[in-house]
Protein backbone atom coordinates (compact mmCIF):
# COMPACT_ATOMS: atom_id res chain seq x y z
CA UNK A 1 0.00 0.00 0.00
CA UNK A 2 2.07 3.30 -0.90
CA UNK A 3 1.85 6.05 1.61
CA UNK A 4 1.43 9.79 0.27
CA UNK A 5 2.86 12.31 1.22
CA UNK A 6 0.43 13.51 2.90
CA UNK A 7 -1.49 12.49 6.23
CA UNK A 8 -4.54 10.58 5.07
CA UNK A 9 -6.99 7.59 6.27
CA UNK A 10 -4.50 4.92 5.05
CA UNK A 11 -2.74 5.45 8.31
CA UNK A 12 -4.80 3.28 10.62
CA UNK A 13 -5.47 0.15 7.75
CA UNK A 14 -1.72 0.56 7.14
CA UNK A 15 -1.31 0.35 11.12
CA UNK A 16 -3.99 -2.43 11.56
CA UNK A 17 -2.80 -4.51 8.36
CA UNK A 18 0.97 -4.70 9.75
CA UNK A 19 0.29 -5.05 13.11
CA UNK A 20 -2.28 -8.68 12.00
CA UNK A 21 0.81 -10.17 11.53
CA UNK A 22 2.71 -8.72 15.16
CA UNK A 23 1.94 -12.41 17.58
CA UNK A 24 3.56 -13.30 20.67
CA UNK A 25 4.81 -16.59 19.41
CA UNK A 26 7.28 -14.68 17.17
CA UNK A 27 10.92 -15.64 18.29
CA UNK A 28 13.56 -13.14 18.20
CA UNK A 29 17.16 -14.02 17.54
CA UNK A 30 17.73 -12.21 21.55
CA UNK A 31 14.87 -14.14 22.69
CA UNK A 32 16.33 -15.29 26.78
CA UNK A 33 19.25 -12.58 26.85
CA UNK A 34 18.33 -10.01 28.73
CA UNK A 35 20.31 -6.65 28.85
CA UNK A 36 21.30 -4.14 31.70
CA UNK A 37 22.06 -1.09 29.86
CA UNK A 38 23.42 2.53 30.62
CA UNK A 39 20.61 4.75 28.37
CA UNK A 40 22.98 8.03 28.34
CA UNK A 41 25.41 5.64 26.91
CA UNK A 42 23.13 3.66 24.03
CA UNK A 43 23.09 6.03 21.37
CA UNK A 44 26.81 6.41 21.34
CA UNK A 45 27.99 3.39 18.68
CA UNK A 46 24.93 5.34 16.20
CA UNK A 47 26.37 9.41 16.73
CA UNK A 48 28.06 9.47 13.22
CA UNK A 49 29.23 12.70 14.09
CA UNK A 50 29.13 14.54 10.93
CA UNK A 51 33.27 15.29 11.03
CA UNK A 52 34.15 11.61 11.31
CA UNK A 53 34.01 9.05 8.40
CA UNK A 54 33.28 5.20 9.16
CA UNK A 55 37.11 4.18 9.46
CA UNK A 56 37.43 6.51 12.33
CA UNK A 57 34.62 5.67 14.28
CA UNK A 58 35.67 4.64 17.72
CA UNK A 59 34.51 1.60 19.28
CA UNK A 60 32.73 2.16 22.15
CA UNK A 61 31.36 0.60 25.47
CA UNK A 62 27.77 -0.05 25.30
CA UNK A 63 28.58 -0.95 29.17
CA UNK A 64 26.43 -4.24 29.25
CA UNK A 65 26.84 -5.37 31.98
CA UNK A 66 25.05 -8.72 32.09
CA UNK A 67 27.75 -11.74 32.34
CA UNK A 68 24.74 -14.18 30.57
CA UNK A 69 24.76 -11.35 27.75
CA UNK A 70 28.53 -11.34 26.47
CA UNK A 71 28.47 -15.50 26.74
CA UNK A 72 25.62 -15.60 24.35
CA UNK A 73 26.02 -12.29 21.73
CA UNK A 74 28.54 -13.96 20.41
CA UNK A 75 26.69 -16.67 18.84
CA UNK A 76 24.41 -14.84 18.34
CA UNK A 77 23.31 -13.98 14.22
CA UNK A 78 21.50 -10.56 13.43
CA UNK A 79 20.59 -9.61 10.17
CA UNK A 80 20.19 -5.88 9.63
CA UNK A 81 18.26 -3.95 7.50
CA UNK A 82 20.77 -1.66 4.95
CA UNK A 83 20.82 1.36 3.34
CA UNK A 84 19.63 -0.07 0.09
CA UNK A 85 15.75 -0.26 0.41
CA UNK A 86 14.83 -3.34 -1.18
CA UNK A 87 17.69 -5.50 0.75
CA UNK A 88 17.01 -5.69 4.75
CA UNK A 89 14.87 -7.46 7.39
CA UNK A 90 12.16 -6.56 9.95
CA UNK A 91 11.60 -8.31 12.86
CA UNK A 92 8.67 -7.81 14.88
CA UNK A 93 7.69 -7.31 18.42
CA UNK A 94 5.33 -9.39 20.30
CA UNK A 95 2.44 -7.04 20.34
CA UNK A 96 -0.68 -8.78 19.99
CA UNK A 97 -3.55 -6.34 19.76
CA UNK A 98 -3.97 -2.84 19.15
CA UNK A 99 -7.30 -0.69 19.78
CA UNK A 100 -7.60 3.00 19.19
CA UNK A 101 -10.56 5.15 19.06
CA UNK A 102 -13.03 6.65 21.62
CA UNK A 103 -14.02 4.85 24.54
CA UNK A 104 -11.62 2.01 23.63
CA UNK A 105 -10.50 0.91 27.08
CA UNK A 106 -14.42 0.69 27.86
CA UNK A 107 -15.35 -1.72 25.09
CA UNK A 108 -12.11 -3.65 24.69
CA UNK A 109 -10.01 -3.59 28.45
CA UNK A 110 -12.02 -6.21 29.34
CA UNK A 111 -11.40 -8.80 25.89
CA UNK A 112 -7.61 -8.13 26.17
CA UNK A 113 -6.87 -9.93 29.35
CA UNK A 114 -5.16 -12.95 28.45
CA UNK A 115 -7.43 -15.00 30.33
CA UNK A 116 -10.73 -15.43 31.59
CA UNK A 117 -9.23 -15.46 35.45
CA UNK A 118 -6.48 -13.02 34.80
CA UNK A 119 -5.59 -11.00 37.68
CA UNK A 120 -4.54 -7.38 36.86
CA UNK A 121 -2.02 -4.93 38.61
CA UNK A 122 -2.40 -1.44 38.19
CA UNK A 123 0.37 1.00 37.67
CA UNK A 124 -0.03 4.58 37.03
CA UNK A 125 0.82 7.95 38.81
CA UNK A 126 -0.08 10.45 41.43
CA UNK A 127 -1.83 13.02 39.26
CA UNK A 128 -4.00 10.52 37.32
CA UNK A 129 -5.10 8.35 40.17
CA UNK A 130 -6.04 11.71 42.09
CA UNK A 131 -6.65 14.33 39.65
CA UNK A 132 -9.20 12.47 37.00
CA UNK A 133 -11.24 9.63 36.98
CA UNK A 134 -9.13 7.29 34.63
CA UNK A 135 -7.38 4.65 37.04
CA UNK A 136 -11.22 3.98 39.31
CA UNK A 137 -12.64 3.96 35.83
CA UNK A 138 -10.40 1.07 35.21
CA UNK A 139 -10.00 -0.74 38.58
CA UNK A 140 -14.06 -0.78 38.33
CA UNK A 141 -14.10 -2.41 34.54
CA UNK A 142 -12.05 -4.66 36.31
CA UNK A 143 -13.80 -5.65 38.93
CA UNK A 144 -12.52 -9.16 40.85
CA UNK A 145 -9.67 -9.09 38.14
CA UNK A 146 -8.28 -6.33 39.64
CA UNK A 147 -5.76 -7.01 41.78
CA UNK A 148 -4.57 -3.93 43.03
CA UNK A 149 -3.02 -0.34 41.84
CA UNK A 150 0.35 1.59 42.70
CA UNK A 151 -0.29 5.10 41.74
CA UNK A 152 3.52 6.71 43.30
CA UNK A 153 5.51 6.43 40.08
CA UNK A 154 6.93 10.18 39.44
CA UNK A 155 8.55 11.58 36.53
CA UNK A 156 11.95 9.82 35.17
CA UNK A 157 10.73 6.31 37.06
CA UNK A 158 12.77 6.60 40.37
CA UNK A 159 14.08 3.32 41.20
CA UNK A 160 12.84 3.90 44.62
CA UNK A 161 9.30 3.86 43.84
CA UNK A 162 9.96 0.99 41.50
CA UNK A 163 11.51 -0.97 44.39
CA UNK A 164 8.28 -0.55 46.12
CA UNK A 165 6.03 -1.49 42.98
CA UNK A 166 7.63 -4.19 42.65
CA UNK A 167 7.02 -5.43 46.26
CA UNK A 168 3.78 -5.12 46.08
CA UNK A 169 3.01 -7.39 42.55
CA UNK A 170 5.52 -9.86 43.96
CA UNK A 171 3.22 -10.49 47.19
CA UNK A 172 0.29 -11.74 45.04
CA UNK A 173 1.03 -15.11 43.24
CA UNK A 174 -2.38 -14.44 41.47
CA UNK A 175 -1.09 -11.60 39.09
CA UNK A 176 -0.34 -12.17 35.69
CA UNK A 177 -1.25 -9.05 34.55
CA UNK A 178 0.15 -5.52 34.77
CA UNK A 179 -1.74 -2.62 33.18
CA UNK A 180 0.19 0.68 32.95
CA UNK A 181 -2.13 4.07 32.55
CA UNK A 182 0.10 7.02 31.84
CA UNK A 183 2.76 8.71 29.92
CA UNK A 184 6.36 6.42 29.43
CA UNK A 185 7.04 6.49 33.63
CA UNK A 186 4.20 4.24 34.38
CA UNK A 187 4.68 2.33 31.00
CA UNK A 188 8.07 1.99 31.62
CA UNK A 189 7.74 1.06 35.09
CA UNK A 190 5.68 -1.62 34.58
CA UNK A 191 7.70 -3.38 31.69
CA UNK A 192 10.73 -3.47 34.74
CA UNK A 193 8.42 -5.11 36.91
CA UNK A 194 7.78 -7.63 34.87
CA UNK A 195 11.79 -7.51 34.02
CA UNK A 196 12.27 -8.31 37.54
CA UNK A 197 10.09 -10.72 38.66
CA UNK A 198 11.35 -12.68 35.41
CA UNK A 199 14.34 -12.89 36.77
CA UNK A 200 12.96 -14.38 40.32
CA UNK A 201 10.23 -16.53 38.26
CA UNK A 202 10.98 -16.90 35.06
CA UNK A 203 7.84 -15.63 33.78
CA UNK A 204 6.61 -12.32 32.17
CA UNK A 205 3.79 -10.59 33.25
CA UNK A 206 1.15 -9.73 30.69
CA UNK A 207 1.37 -6.06 29.85
CA UNK A 208 -1.81 -3.90 28.79
CA UNK A 209 -0.61 -0.64 28.02
CA UNK A 210 -3.15 2.53 28.50
CA UNK A 211 -0.77 5.34 27.39
CA UNK A 212 -2.18 9.06 28.09
CA UNK A 213 0.71 10.92 26.21
CA UNK A 214 2.84 11.04 23.11
CA UNK A 215 6.09 9.56 24.34
CA UNK A 216 5.58 5.74 22.33
CA UNK A 217 7.23 4.02 25.05
CA UNK A 218 4.81 1.13 24.94
CA UNK A 219 6.68 0.55 21.42
CA UNK A 220 9.44 -0.57 22.75
CA UNK A 221 11.35 -3.24 24.43
CA UNK A 222 13.44 -1.00 26.64
CA UNK A 223 12.16 0.21 30.30
CA UNK A 224 14.23 3.33 31.63
CA UNK A 225 14.52 3.82 35.18
CA UNK A 226 15.97 6.89 37.46
CA UNK A 227 19.04 5.52 39.90
CA UNK A 228 19.48 7.29 43.19
CA UNK A 229 22.44 9.38 41.51
CA UNK A 230 19.72 10.55 39.06
CA UNK A 231 21.38 9.25 36.09
CA UNK A 232 18.79 7.13 33.60
CA UNK A 233 19.67 3.47 33.32
CA UNK A 234 17.37 0.49 32.34
CA UNK A 235 17.09 -3.20 31.06
CA UNK A 236 15.89 -4.26 27.54
CA UNK A 237 14.51 -7.38 26.48
CA UNK A 238 12.04 -8.25 23.82
CA UNK A 239 9.37 -9.82 25.96
CA UNK A 240 9.28 -5.93 27.52
CA UNK A 241 6.58 -4.86 24.36
CA UNK A 242 3.35 -4.34 25.65
CA UNK A 243 1.00 -7.37 24.48
CA UNK A 244 -1.67 -5.12 24.25
CA UNK A 245 -1.98 -1.13 23.52
CA UNK A 246 -5.47 0.86 24.26
CA UNK A 247 -5.52 4.57 22.56
CA UNK A 248 -8.70 5.85 24.15
CA UNK A 249 -9.35 9.59 23.13
CA UNK A 250 -11.66 9.77 26.19
CA UNK A 251 -8.65 9.04 28.25
CA UNK A 252 -6.37 11.65 26.49
CA UNK A 253 -8.39 14.49 27.14
CA UNK A 254 -7.36 14.64 31.05
CA UNK A 255 -3.84 15.36 29.70
CA UNK A 256 -2.25 18.36 30.11
CA UNK A 257 -2.03 20.51 26.85
CA UNK A 258 1.89 21.42 27.55
CA UNK A 259 2.78 17.62 28.21
CA UNK A 260 0.17 16.25 25.27
CA UNK A 261 2.73 18.68 22.88
CA UNK A 262 5.64 18.16 24.13
CA UNK A 263 5.54 14.29 24.04
CA UNK A 264 4.22 14.90 20.87
CA UNK A 265 7.70 16.42 19.72
CA UNK A 266 9.28 13.25 21.61
CA UNK A 267 7.43 11.33 18.81
CA UNK A 268 8.66 13.18 16.29
CA UNK A 269 12.53 12.87 17.55
CA UNK A 270 11.14 8.99 17.41
CA UNK A 271 10.10 9.78 13.77
CA UNK A 272 12.72 11.66 12.44
CA UNK A 273 16.16 9.78 14.14
CA UNK A 274 14.88 6.55 13.42
CA UNK A 275 14.20 7.92 9.74
CA UNK A 276 18.06 8.06 9.35
CA UNK A 277 18.96 5.41 11.68
CA UNK A 278 21.68 3.31 10.05
CA UNK A 279 20.10 -0.48 10.91
CA UNK A 280 16.47 0.49 10.07
CA UNK A 281 14.02 -1.51 7.51
CA UNK A 282 12.68 0.38 4.77
CA UNK A 283 9.84 -1.63 5.14
CA UNK A 284 7.48 -0.55 7.71
CA UNK A 285 9.80 1.39 9.99
CA UNK A 286 11.20 4.39 7.21
CA UNK A 287 7.43 4.21 5.28
CA UNK A 288 5.69 4.39 8.58
CA UNK A 289 7.70 7.37 10.14
CA UNK A 290 7.76 9.41 7.17
CA UNK A 291 3.68 9.08 7.76
CA UNK A 292 4.09 9.45 11.04
CA UNK A 293 5.89 12.75 11.10
CA UNK A 294 3.48 14.23 8.17
CA UNK A 295 0.83 13.53 10.61
CA UNK A 296 2.44 15.15 13.57
CA UNK A 297 3.68 18.68 11.72
CA UNK A 298 -0.28 18.72 10.77
CA UNK A 299 -2.08 17.56 13.86
CA UNK A 300 -0.23 18.88 16.48
CA UNK A 301 -0.87 23.06 15.77
CA UNK A 302 -4.74 21.82 15.00
CA UNK A 303 -4.43 20.28 18.57
CA UNK A 304 -3.02 23.40 20.03
CA UNK A 305 -6.17 25.00 18.68
CA UNK A 306 -8.64 23.02 20.08
CA UNK A 307 -7.82 20.07 22.61
CA UNK A 308 -10.69 18.51 22.74
CA UNK A 309 -10.55 17.49 19.23
CA UNK A 310 -11.01 13.36 19.78
CA UNK A 311 -10.39 13.09 16.18
CA UNK A 312 -7.19 15.23 16.16
CA UNK A 313 -6.25 12.85 19.29
CA UNK A 314 -6.99 9.64 17.56
CA UNK A 315 -4.65 10.48 14.44
CA UNK A 316 -1.63 11.78 17.15
CA UNK A 317 -2.09 8.92 18.85
CA UNK A 318 -1.43 6.47 15.52
CA UNK A 319 0.76 8.74 14.57
CA UNK A 320 2.90 8.44 18.21
CA UNK A 321 2.36 4.39 17.53
CA UNK A 322 4.05 4.92 13.99
CA UNK A 323 6.99 6.93 14.84
CA UNK A 324 8.36 4.15 17.01
CA UNK A 325 5.50 1.13 16.70
CA UNK A 326 7.73 -0.53 13.85
CA UNK A 327 10.76 -0.25 15.50
CA UNK A 328 11.04 -3.88 15.04
CA UNK A 329 13.46 -6.12 17.27
CA UNK A 330 16.99 -6.58 15.25
CA UNK A 331 17.78 -2.82 15.30
CA UNK A 332 20.54 -2.44 17.19
CA UNK A 333 21.79 0.54 19.58
CA UNK A 334 19.61 3.75 20.58
CA UNK A 335 18.11 6.02 18.31
CA UNK A 336 20.54 8.74 18.27
CA UNK A 337 22.04 11.92 19.19
CA UNK A 338 18.85 13.67 20.12
CA UNK A 339 17.86 11.29 22.42
CA UNK A 340 21.33 10.64 23.56
CA UNK A 341 21.63 14.44 24.39
CA UNK A 342 17.74 14.33 25.61
CA UNK A 343 19.32 11.45 28.31
CA UNK A 344 21.94 13.40 29.44
CA UNK A 345 19.68 16.59 29.71
CA UNK A 346 16.16 14.62 31.07
CA UNK A 347 16.76 12.86 34.36
CA UNK A 348 20.12 14.59 35.63
CA UNK A 349 18.61 17.74 35.64
CA UNK A 350 14.95 16.95 36.10
CA UNK A 351 13.57 18.17 32.08
CA UNK A 352 10.93 16.18 30.94
CA UNK A 353 11.98 14.21 27.89
CA UNK A 354 9.40 15.83 25.57
CA UNK A 355 11.14 18.69 26.42
CA UNK A 356 14.44 17.44 25.62
CA UNK A 357 13.57 16.63 22.28
CA UNK A 358 11.80 20.24 21.84
CA UNK A 359 15.71 21.29 22.52
CA UNK A 360 17.55 19.01 20.73
CA UNK A 361 15.93 17.84 17.55
CA UNK A 362 15.95 20.65 14.92
CA UNK A 363 19.47 21.19 16.40
CA UNK A 364 20.45 17.80 15.81
CA UNK A 365 18.89 17.31 12.34
CA UNK A 366 20.77 20.69 11.52
CA UNK A 367 23.78 18.93 12.43
CA UNK A 368 23.31 15.42 10.68
CA UNK A 369 22.91 17.79 7.68
CA UNK A 370 26.67 17.62 7.17
CA UNK A 371 26.66 13.98 6.76
CA UNK A 372 25.27 12.63 3.70
CA UNK A 373 23.52 9.16 4.60
CA UNK A 374 21.47 11.01 7.40
CA UNK A 375 20.84 13.72 4.98
CA UNK A 376 19.21 12.19 2.21
CA UNK A 377 16.96 10.03 4.50
CA UNK A 378 15.95 13.41 6.54
CA UNK A 379 15.59 15.18 2.55
CA UNK A 380 12.82 12.57 2.26
CA UNK A 381 10.03 14.18 4.56
CA UNK A 382 10.08 17.26 2.31
CA UNK A 383 7.34 16.18 -0.20
CA UNK A 384 5.29 15.10 3.48
CA UNK A 385 5.64 18.47 4.08
CA UNK A 386 4.73 19.73 1.51
CA UNK A 387 8.11 20.97 0.66
CA UNK A 388 9.70 20.70 -2.42
CA UNK A 389 13.29 19.39 -2.38
CA UNK A 390 15.78 20.55 -3.90
CA UNK A 391 18.15 17.84 -4.86
CA UNK A 392 21.02 19.24 -2.67
CA UNK A 393 20.52 16.76 0.41
CA UNK A 394 23.13 19.09 3.07
CA UNK A 395 20.20 21.77 1.90
CA UNK A 396 16.98 20.17 2.00
CA UNK A 397 18.02 18.34 5.55
CA UNK A 398 18.60 21.72 7.14
CA UNK A 399 15.44 23.18 5.84
CA UNK A 400 13.85 19.72 7.93
CA UNK A 401 15.52 21.36 10.83
CA UNK A 402 14.17 24.86 10.63
CA UNK A 403 10.53 23.12 10.00
CA UNK A 404 11.06 21.20 13.51
CA UNK A 405 12.37 24.33 15.60
CA UNK A 406 9.37 26.67 13.67
CA UNK A 407 7.18 23.98 14.82
CA UNK A 408 8.51 24.02 18.39
CA UNK A 409 8.01 27.89 18.74
CA UNK A 410 4.67 27.74 17.08
CA UNK A 411 3.35 25.33 19.94
CA UNK A 412 4.60 27.48 22.76
CA UNK A 413 6.94 25.09 23.76
CA UNK A 414 10.81 25.66 25.06
CA UNK A 415 13.51 26.52 22.51
CA UNK A 416 16.21 26.86 25.39
CA UNK A 417 17.19 26.26 28.79
CA UNK A 418 16.57 29.60 29.86
CA UNK A 419 13.35 27.98 32.28
CA UNK A 420 15.86 25.15 33.99
CA UNK A 421 18.39 25.12 36.57
CA UNK A 422 21.41 24.21 33.99
CA UNK A 423 24.15 26.05 33.78
CA UNK A 424 26.56 27.01 31.37
CA UNK A 425 29.42 24.98 33.37
CA UNK A 426 27.15 22.00 32.47
CA UNK A 427 28.02 22.04 28.76
CA UNK A 428 31.43 20.22 29.40
CA UNK A 429 29.14 17.67 31.55
CA UNK A 430 26.33 17.42 28.91
CA UNK A 431 28.61 16.97 25.81
CA UNK A 432 30.68 13.71 27.71
CA UNK A 433 27.29 12.27 29.09
CA UNK A 434 25.54 12.38 25.72
CA UNK A 435 28.90 11.30 23.34
CA UNK A 436 30.88 9.26 25.75
CA UNK A 437 33.97 10.90 24.21
CA UNK A 438 36.21 13.23 25.68
CA UNK A 439 37.13 15.37 22.49
CA UNK A 440 37.78 15.38 18.18
CA UNK A 441 35.95 17.79 15.96
CA UNK A 442 32.92 15.88 15.75
CA UNK A 443 32.35 16.42 19.91
CA UNK A 444 33.23 20.20 19.12
CA UNK A 445 30.28 20.32 17.08
CA UNK A 446 28.17 18.70 19.38
CA UNK A 447 29.37 20.53 22.07
CA UNK A 448 28.60 23.84 19.99
CA UNK A 449 24.97 22.65 19.89
CA UNK A 450 24.91 22.08 24.04
CA UNK A 451 26.00 25.60 24.25
CA UNK A 452 23.48 26.84 21.72
CA UNK A 453 20.46 25.89 24.14
CA UNK A 454 21.41 28.81 26.96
Amino acid sequence: MPLTPKYNQSLPRIIHSLTAATRPHIINSHIGIQRRIRINHISSTLLHLPCLSPPQLPILDLRITSPQFNRVHSKTKMTDATNHPLCGLWQPTQLAKLYYGSKSVENHLLEALPTESSKAFIITGNSLATKTPLVKQVEELLGQRHAGTFSKIGEHAPVKQLDEATELVKKDGSVDTVISIGGGSPIDSAKAISYRLHEQSGKWLYHIAIPTTLSASECTMMAGYTQEDGLKTGVRAPELVPNVVLYDSTFSLHTPQRLWLSTGMRALDHAIELLYHPTASEMPARWTVLQAAASLFENLPQYKQNPKDEDTITKLQLASFASLGFLGTNIKGGLGLSHSLGYALGSPYGIPHGITSCLTLGRVVKLKAREPHAAGQVARLLPFLGLAASGDGKVDAEVVGEKVLQLVRDLGLDCDLRNYRVGRDQVEVITRRATGLDGGVGVERVRDLVGELF
